[in-house]
C-alpha cells in the first residue's frame, strides 16, 4: 500500500513538473511569435510607404528636373528595401528612405506648383498617415520585445529559452535624425 502511495505521489510529482515545462514552453512561443508578429505589421506599412513612393516621385519629378539625384537616391533604397530579407536590413532601409522622403518634402518647399499640386498633396498627406502608423507599430513591437526578453531572462523560463536557443532581440532605436525632425511646413 505504501508502495503504491509512493508511486501516486511520484506520478503526481512528474505530472506537476511536467505542466510546468509544458505551460513555460507555451509562453515562449507566444512572446517569440508576438515579436515575429508585431514586425510583420511594421513590414506591411513600410512596404506601403516604398509602394508610395514611385507615386510621389513620378509628381516631383514633373516639376523639378534638377533634383534628379534624390529621386535617383530614393527609387534605388525602394528596390533594395523590397528586395532584403532581414528585419535588421528593412529597418536600414526603411531608416535611409525616411530620410530621403524628408529631403523630398523639404526640396518640395522651394516649388510653389508642386506644393499647390493636388496629387503631391494627396501623397503627402498619404504617406504622412503611413507614418504615423508606423510609429504606432514601432511602439507595439518594441512592446513585444521587451515581454519576450523578460520572459527568455526569468528563472525558471531561461533554462527552456536556453534549450530552445532563444536569444535576446533588439529593439526598434529612433535616429537622432528622427528625433530632430520638425515635420514639414508649408
Amino acid at each position: 500500500m505504501i508502495q503504491i502511495l509512493a508511486y501516486v505521489i511520484i506520478g503526481l510529482v512528474v505530472l506537476g513538473l511536467l505542466n510546468v515545462v509544458v505551460s513555460i514552453y507555451n509562453r515562449l512561443v507566444m512572446l517569440n511569435n508576438n515579436v515575429d508578429k508585431s514586425f510583420v505589421n511594421i513590414d506591411v506599412l513600410l512596404k506601403q510607404r516604398a509602394d508610395e513612393i514611385p507615386n510621389l516621385v513620378k509628381v516631383v519629378k514633373e516639376s523639378m528636373r534638377f533634383e534628379e539625384s534624390l529621386l535617383t537616391k530614393l527609387t534605388d533604397l525602394r528596390t533594395q528595401y523590397l528586395n532584403a530579407t532581414s528585419a535588421e536590413e528593412k529597418v536600414e532601409l526603411s531608416n535611409q528612405m525616411q530620410t530621403q522622403l524628408k529631403s523630398i518634402f523639404a526640396v518640395a518647399e522651394n516649388y510653389p506648383d508642386i506644393k499647390t499640386s493636388q496629387s503631391f498633396l494627396s501623397l503627402q498627406s498619404r504617406v504622412s498617415h503611413i507614418e504615423d502608423a508606423i510609429a504606432d507599430r514601432r511602439e507595439f513591437y518594441n512592446e513585444s520585445v521587451t515581454m519576450y526578453n523578460i520572459g527568455i531572462e526569468e528563472f525558471p523560463n531561461l533554462i527552456l529559452a536556453k534549450i530552445m536557443l532563444y536569444k535576446k532581440k533588439q529593439l526598434l532605436q529612433i535616429s537622432e535624425q528622427e528625433k530632430k525632425y520638425d515635420g514639414v511646413t508649408f
